[in-house]
Order: structure tokens, then sequence, then C-alpha cells
């Protein structure tokens, strides 16, 4: 259809993502506009089929952010699992478990809630409504409305559904509106489509200080009715070392959640060299290790999913306000490494936007600088000054071998200083050595039992992540030669390992030797690992067809 056919929708004020950050700042814009007695017409957009749908972390949440956007959030039935009464951190080996006896103040958690991030997601969403605001599910941004002059956002074209794998229309098609805004704010999450299409428009990102990932896998266990094992005054345990040992970084969680049910996940730092990891071993062998599995014995998973989350810090943030737009949350690459959290600074930065909008509004004035207050309000609160302190943290913990604990140490007494001004890290994707430099070794105990320890295909199965089989491909592999070639030869399709959701297979023909590679894009849990991590930079991740993806309700 011809672009002068598309519905066109004009509002005010346009979030995309209805995750914590855009929702957080949807809430506070509203209540600024109520104090004001201002009228604003606010729009959320979410990919996923529901809010929350595809909202996963660990989590533990430090509450500052929450406490300011609604004080009486108790009082409101905001979705809490339990509180951290207690927490341990230990260092793991393959069969013994060390008791750090020191955690520094900024991991200590007690008195903080332990949530959900998918329900905690759906509850602020209901919130949202109450105010007035405009939530609309289903509704994927497939590309950004640019100004006349290209200099600046004037909103999201919504993908097209029902097109056939040819991307021609069939019977079910309907053509996706274009969302003109005067602020549209990116609240994506971690790799964002749009932002990325922003990016390479308005070159954002800082030169030579790249944004790095970690991998998560998450799941919700429920534990024996019959268990004589209860977390009770350790609600919280953090671990360093097996199955990774100190390269790459990365470490386990275990978080006490209400109803007998934990949450257990393992990070692993897209960073690594070894071409033969895969992520979803380490979460198995995790789970193997006898402090773990005597915690999980005779449990069963109830949920699971995967994400990626982001970890460059302070000095891999981009540019936050362009003409027309503003980037928030983990989208902008809002995260605290050195705390393991990022949900508070992630609010907060959306409430930030929110002041920013209501003050640009009062000026009719969208530009850069008429949106400029966003990074004033942003370079005086706690979310820079933490971020700050955190500036080297990745960089100490992606060293090699013990030396990272060196750099820890020292930043710790130093107020999070270091040798090195930033310190040096390299994409992630250019840390992969060549299958030539490594051998396959064996991952510990991997075993699958189907009920406890579950393999790739039964973990896509609990996410619920659904595809129409028939609509466009959106796994981008812009030259399918290098994956069958280059990549196989040098590399033996990292693909097939490092993404979590067995998306992608390789299958050798018995007679000729040559490989096919197999794209099962229906497994997709977007957490886009592969859009990361390939070594060429052949994968491109973008939105399907509204709705599509897993449905999270526990995570």
């Amino acid at each position: 259809m011809s672009d002068t056919d598309r519905e066109i929708i004009e509002i005010d004020v346009l979030f995309i993502g209805a995750g914590p950050a855009s929702l957080a700042g949807a809430i506070r814009l509203a209540q600024l506009c109520r104090e004001k007695g201002v009228e604003l017409e606010i729009a959320i957009i979410e990919k996923g089929a529901g809010v929350g749908n595809h909202c996963i972390s660990g989590a533990v949440m430090n509450p500052v952010a929450l406490e300011e956007l609604l004080p009486d959030y108790k009082a409101l039935g905001c979705p809490i699992s339990n509180m951290v009464c207690g927490e341990e951190f230990y260092y793991l080996t393959h069969k013994r478990a060390f008791r750090v006896p020191f955690i520094p103040g900024y991991l200590h958690n007690k008195g903080y809630p332990i949530i959900s991030l998918s329900g905690f997601s759906r509850w602020l969403g209901q919130i949202a409504e109450e105010l007035g605001i405009m939530i609309l599910p289903e509704f994927c941004g497939s590309e950004i409305l640019f100004s006349s002059d290209q200099r600046g956002v004037a909103g999201v074209r919504i993908g097209d559904k029902g097109l056939g794998k040819d991307g021609s229309a069939t019977s079910l098609y309907e053509p996706g509106p274009d969302i003109r805004a005067k602020v549209t704010v990116f609240g994506e999450g971690a790799r964002g489509s749009l932002f990325r299409q922003l990016d390479r428009e308005l070159g954002l990102s800082p030169k030579g200080i790249p944004q790095t990932y970690e991998v998560g896998i998450k799941e919700v266990i429920r534990l024996s009715p019959d268990s004589s094992f209860r977390l009770g005054q350790r609600s919280v345990i953090h671990t360093l070392g097996y199955p990774v040992g100190l390269n790459p970084a990365g470490g386990g969680f275990i978080y006490e959640l209400a109803d007998n049910m934990i949450g257990i996940g393992f990070l692993t730092a897209l960073n690594y060299e070894d071409p033969y990891m895969d992520p979803y071993e380490n979460f198995l062998a995790y789970k193997h290790h006898p402090l773990v599995a005597d915690i999980i014995e005779n449990g069963e998973v109830i949920e699971q999913g995967a994400r990626t989350v982001t970890n460059g810090g302070y000095y891999a943030l981009p540019e936050m306000v362009v003409d027309g737009g503003i980037i928030i949350g983990a989208c902008a690459g809002i995260q605290n490494p050195h705390q393991l959290k990022g949900i508070h600074s992630s609010m907060k930065t959306g409430m930030l936007a929110a002041e920013a909008i209501l003050d640009a509004f009062s000026k009719s004035d969208f530009s850069k600088k008429g949106l400029g207050l966003y990074q004033t309000l942003f370079d005086g609160s706690w979310v820079k000054a933490d971020m700050f302190y955190g500036r080297h943290f990745f960089g100490a913990v992606s060293k090699k071998g013990p030396g990272k604990f060196f750099h820890i140490g020292l930043q710790y007494l130093l107020n999070g200083r270091d040798i090195s001004n930033p310190m040096k890290i390299e994409p992630d994707l250019a840390a992969l050595k060549e299958i030539s430099s490594h051998e396959p070794k064996k991952q510990g105990d991997i075993s699958c039992d189907g009920k406890l320890y579950l393999d790739k295909l039964t973990g896509v199965y609990l996410a619920k992540t659904k595809h129409r089989e028939d609509q466009p491909a959106h796994l981008i592999i812009h030259d399918i030669r290098i994956c069958e070639g280059l990549c196989y030869t040098r590399y033996r399709c990292p693909c097939t390992r490092f993404c979590p959701a067995n998306v992608y297979e390789i299958e050798v023909d018995e007679m000729e030797g040559t490989p096919r590679l197999i794209v099962n894009h229906s497994n997709c849990l977007h957490c886009k690992t592969c859009d990361i991590k390939d070594p060429f930079g052949n994968i491109t991740w973008t939105c399907p067809e509204g709705g599509s993806g897993p449905a999270y309700t526990n995570l």
C-alpha cells in the first residue's frame, strides 16, 4: 500500500515499550499534567500481546524510584513476592561453595522487595490506564518517522500484520498506522531495534566505547512441598565462579519468592572468547552444582525465559536527547553493573523525561534544546552518580584471572576510580576466538530430566513464545554464505550455541560435508543475543509481527 493510504494517528507524547522505564515515565507525566492543569494525549506502544509479556529480570528492586512515583505503592497492591531479609555471596568451584565473608555496601539488599518484573509491569500498566494513558499492545514499531530534515524524530510507523513470508499481503493483512508525536520516548529495553535505527542515522553512541551485554537465563521453580530446605534468613543468594570460573564475567542468583517458589538464573557476559561456549549449558551446570541442586531438589520449573542486559556502564551511554526524542532506561544502557540492578534507575530516567517533556510543552519547543532539561536533570540525579561510581566496574570484572579482584577492590577503596580512565572494552562480537585456538570441553553436568533440568526446547515451551509461522522472517541473515562458509569454518557457527532458544541449527550433508543453516524463527525469545554476538555482525534482529514472542507471567 502507498504511504498516503496509511492511517495517521497524531498524539502529543509516545512512549515505545511498556517496560518499567516507559510506564514510570508516562505515569509521572500524567501526574504532572494533573498537578499543572495541562491536557496531553499520552500513549505507550508495546510489541508484546500484553503489558509484561516481554519483561524479565531477577529481580531484587531498590524501591527508591517507586517510592517517589507512588508513595503508597503497597496500599495500591504492588505485587511484591517477598522482602529481602538476608543475603549470602558465594564463590563456586566445581564441587564446593566458599561463602564470601564481606559483601560490599553497594550489594546490600536487606529490606528491598523481590518482584516478578512481568507482574510488576502489568501492575504499573493498570495504574497508567487509570490515569488515562492509552496503552496499545501488539503495536510493534517497525521504523522511525523522521522529521523533514532527517535530524529529528516525528513518530513511529507500526509494523503491518498479515504479511506472507515473501512480504506480500494475505487475507489477514492489516496495515500498521503511522503514529506521529511531538515527543517520542524510546524505552525499548536493551538493544532496542528502533534506537539502533536512530543511532545509525544520527550517530548517538560514543566513539570507541561500545555497549556490552550479558545474556541471562532465568526460571521460576516451585520447590517440593515436602522439601526440608528453606532459604529462610538468606532470601537472596548471589554467586561467582563455576561454571565460568574467572573468565568470562558471569554469575548466578537465587531469590526466594512467595508460595514456596524461587527465581533462579545465570548470566554470562557476551565478551567471552571460547567459540564453543553455550550460555544455556552454563545455566544447566550451575543448577547441578551441589549448593544449588540441594535447594531445588525435587522441584519443578514452571516458567523460563531469557534476555540480554546492558553492562557497558557510564562511558557507553549515548546522547539521550534529539530533536523530538528522548532515550530512557535500558534502551540508553541505564544499568548499575556493580549493584546488579537497573529497574529503579530505568524508572527514574522515565520520570526525569516526564519533567523535561512538560517543560518542552510549556515552551512549545520540542527540539533538542527544548528537551534539554532531561540531560540537565539526569546530570544532577542519583542515577548518574550511581553509574559514575560504577563506571569502571565491568572493565574490572572483564579482566582475565584473579587480577580482576585487584581492580574491584581498588575501585571500592577509591570510590570508583581505577588506574585507567576509561578502561578499555572491546565489542562483544570481536572477543570471540576461532576454533583453532580452543578445544570443545565438557561443561560439567548438564543432563536434563524434563522437569527440573530442561533442554532448550522445553524452556521455549515454558516461555510460551508464539510467532505466526508464515510471517516474514524477523531474524535477518544478510549473507547466508558467510554463515555456511566463513563462520562455520572459523567458529563452527556459534549461533547454534549462544542462542538460548535453539533458533539456529546446522545440518551437515553426510556425503559432501557441506553445512546448511536452519533458522527456527518461531522459537525466538527476543533476547537479541544473536544480534550482539554473531562474530560477523551478519544477523540483525527486527521486530516480528505485533503480538509475537514470549508471554511471561512470573519472570
